[in-house]
């Protein structure tokens, strides 16, 4: 087999076949290439049967891809292979091995929708309400356990006893546990702790695969959680060959329950590891490479590389200050313009972002600009779910015809107003030759005319609280209040808000952070009319998200950074670079070990860069409806000035403008541009905050009590007078928002 193709430490890694091996594969460094070649020599000149090696990844799509290279590049029948993920080579075993564990071989795999189901049973049954005790919380629970590998009757270690602590989340596990099994079923995560139980009950099974699988090769191993490394350790005990690739420095998955200790303590588990690291990289320039390198050096949690490349010296990386969130879409509308006026194609193009809720200014860039695009991974803004929700909350607000709409929200959140009772009030509906709504009406004013419809008192009271809602809201529109005043009303009252912020998964805090970015776009759409209201804002974001979808693939690609991974594109717009959002707040709450996860993050999405890197951040960015003054991200602070020029972008006149500071972070909050605009700027930035302080009846950090929820302390205060709001955390934890003059407040 000829291996001319590799470099020297690719064919090490290849060559060094037995006993076990972790290939450090820095990013860009060839590692899918150099992984078939291993798997190809071990066929080919190793001459192992195709049913002895085992080969798993984590997506089904890097499986394929390494089938379909093998069935090119050798000679071999690879039909025998096993080139998996670990999800399905379990799913595999458990039906081989089901009546082991008192299973049927045709049980059922739950996804997330039916383990949910689950959990609301479990939750009804014990009488805990769901807006104290969301099902998403007790997944997380679940989930968590899980990872660590744990199986009902085992003995807890000391990361399942931390778990074990919350006797009462313990015990729904345990019943949730024994329902899945009741119902021959298991769900996603069982299937990995399905089989670890039946390899720790049966020893004679796990021999079985044991003698089975002499090669157990394991790709993207940074991302293992507890549960799969205990997996493969038992797998490769018996002939203890091992090889793992991965790169501590791409380790993000943390809150998905992936364990950076796996790969950082490899050597400890294995003290006669052998230690390849592939440390060229062939797909960015070298100053991105360079500076790329320079910033995740100064993590503790690695194990060291130091990469590098042959190609060009490229492009610095370019550093742009935005005068704000809107500038910042704005500036990476015109360049993508100017990329393809210089012949680049859409495809070539991402734009990279912390949190999916900073995609909304982007994609209103890019509709401006008449460029299709696409968002990878994820969904765009207005089509998410609790943003298309609460669009029909205001959609029913400024047109009670709509039975669309309202047929939406009408048990969203839950209300108790189920498939059985909606159908009723739908065919009444038709009946009388009215709307949805009207109908509602007509049963709160008259309750005793439906009593043929035989609702319960549950429905009723909640067709009451809905439509009272929905004409408070009318109300005010007819008063001329602001839209994100409405929306606040509509967000907080429907108890939707409640419901995500009870909802402690990562998937709830992401929800959240949309709704917040729903209430900035509408607080823009106010800045830029005259007389705005409900009705102009709908028309406004229909008109500009009814784009035709051609079914071009030259689109420009939107993402989290976390979706970035694995991927490349020659020019890269990474946005949002500021403290408290890159790193995340939540991070620096934490301490050092979820920095160091960040700046991975960080180190991941300047490496998909291929030729052009551009970082952009804001000095101020509307979130939540209020003006945040965020900074820099300590992390531009870590790129050697050498690698980067750093300018200002503003608008606001025919021609955007620009000024090449060429300066360092350091020089950030003194720096007078050249731009007079721009230190008039700061300086009103400054006297207003100073103004809004100095004025509040309750700034920030002073100790208020409110006559229902009790003592708290002031977060943020915006606007003044009349209109003055107030973000308050109080004792237990609750986060609210009120408008001052309503308020029961008084100062404690």
């Amino acid at each position: 087999m000829n291996l001319d193709f590799l470099n020297e430490s690719q064919r090490q890694a290849v060559l060094m076949t037995d006993g076990p091996v972790m290939i450090l594969a820095g990013a860009g460094s060839g590692k899918t290439r150099t992984l078939v070649a291993r798997i190809q020599y071990l066929l080919e000149e190793k001459r192992v049967s195709p049913y002895q090696i085992l080969a798993v990844t984590f997506s089904n799509k890097a499986a394929r891809e390494m089938r379909e290279r093998l069935a090119v590049n050798t000679s071999v029948n690879v039909g025998t292979l096993q080139v998996t993920t670990f999800h399905a080579f379990c799913a595999k075993v458990l039906r081989m091995e089901a009546t082991y564990l008192g299973l049927s071989k045709n049980f059922t795999i739950y996804d997330d929708g039916e383990s949910q189901s689950i959990i609301k049973a479990i939750l009804t049954k014990r009488g805990i309400n769901q807006k104290e005790l969301s099902p998403y919380t007790v997944a997380a629970f679940i989930d968590g356990l899980k990872n660590l590998g744990y199986y009902m009757g085992l003995a807890r270690n000391a990361d399942v006893e931390k778990y074990a602590e919350d006797k009462r989340l313990f015990d729904i596990f345990m019943e949730y546990e024994a329902e899945l099994h009741r119902s021959n079923a298991v769900d996603f995560g069982g299937l990995i702790t399905g089989v670890l139980n039946l390899f720790r009950s049966y020893p004679e099974v796990l021999q079985k695969y044991q003698q089975k699988f002499k090669y157990v090769l394991v790709d993207e191993y940074q991302d293992t959680n507890r549960a799969q490394f205990d997996l493969i350790l038992q797998l490769s005990q018996t002939h203890r060959n091992l090889c793992v690739v991965g790169d501590e420095d791409q380790s993000i998955y943390s809150w998905r329950g992936a364990d950076i200790r796996n790969i950082l303590d490899y050597e400890s588990v294995f003290p006669e590891a052998k230690l390849i690291k592939l440390e060229q990289n062939y797909r960015s320039s070298k100053k991105i490479i360079e500076a790329a390198s320079e910033v995740i050096s100064r993590n503790l949690a690695r194990k060291g590389k130091q990469m590098w490349t042959d190609n060009d010296e490229g492009e610095e990386i370019r550093i742009v200050e935005c005068r704000d969130d809107k500038a910042e879409a704005d500036f990476v509308g015109q360049q993508i313009r100017h990329l393809v006026q210089e012949g680049v194609s859409l495809k070539d193009i991402a734009v990279f972002y912390r949190n999916n809720a900073h995609s909304r200014t982007i994609e209103d860039a890019l509709r401006k600009e008449k460029f299709p695009y696409r968002v990878v991974a994820g969904i765009k803004f207005y089509d998410r779910k609790e943003i298309k929700d609460m669009i029909s909350y205001m959609r029913v607000v400024v047109n009670k015809k709509d039975s669309l709409a309202l047929t939406r929200i009408i048990n969203t959140p839950a209300r108790g107003v189920g498939a059985t009772s909606l159908r009723k009030l739908e065919d009444e509906a038709v009946r009388l030759q009215l709307s949805l709504f009207e109908l509602l009406e007509k049963i709160v004013e008259s309750p005793a005319e439906f009593k043929h419809l035989s609702l319960s008192g549950k429905v009723q009271s909640a067709v009451y609280q809905l439509v009272h809602l929905i004409q408070e809201v009318q109300v005010l529109e007819t008063q001329n209040h602001s839209p994100s005043f409405s929306y606040e009303k509509l967000l907080n009252e429907s108890g939707y808000y409640e419901v995500l912020r009870a909802d402690k998964s990562y998937e709830g805090a992401a929800r959240l952070e949309n709704l917040e970015e729903l209430m900035s776009a509408i607080k823009q759409f106010e800045d830029s009319e005259n007389e705005p209201n409900m009705v102009k804002f709908l028309e406004t974001i229909t008109l500009d998200t009814t784009v035709s979808e051609d079914g071009s693939t030259d689109q420009v690609s939107l993402m989290t950074v976390h979706g970035s991974k694995g991927l490349e594109y020659p020019y890269v717009f990474l946005i949002g670079i500021e403290e408290n959002i890159f790193p995340s707040y939540k991070s620096l709450e934490v301490g050092p070990v979820a920095l160091e996860e960040e700046r991975r993050l960080f180190y991941v999405a300047m490496t998909r860069a291929m030729k052009q890197l551009t970082i952009t951040f804001a000095q101020s960015r509307l979130l939540w409806g209020s003006i945040k003054f965020n900074g820099p991200s300590q992390f531009l602070h870590e790129i050697p000035a050498q690698y980067y020029r750093w300018d200002f972008f503003q608008t606001g006149s025919k021609k955007a403008q620009f000024d090449n500071y060429s300066q360092s972070y350091d020089d950030w909050d003194q720096s007078n541009h050249s731009s007079d605009d721009q230190v008039f700027y700061k300086e009103k930035v400054y006297q207003t905050k100073k103004a809004v302080a100095n004025l509040s009846n309750y700034p920030s950090g002073s100790k208020i009590v409110h006559a229902l929820y009790g003592e708290g302390t002031v977060l943020d205060t915006e606007g003044l007078g009349q209109d003055e709001k107030v973000t308050i955390l109080f004792r237990d934890g609750v986060r609210k928002k009120f408008m001052v003059k309503f308020a029961p407040l008084q100062k404690a």
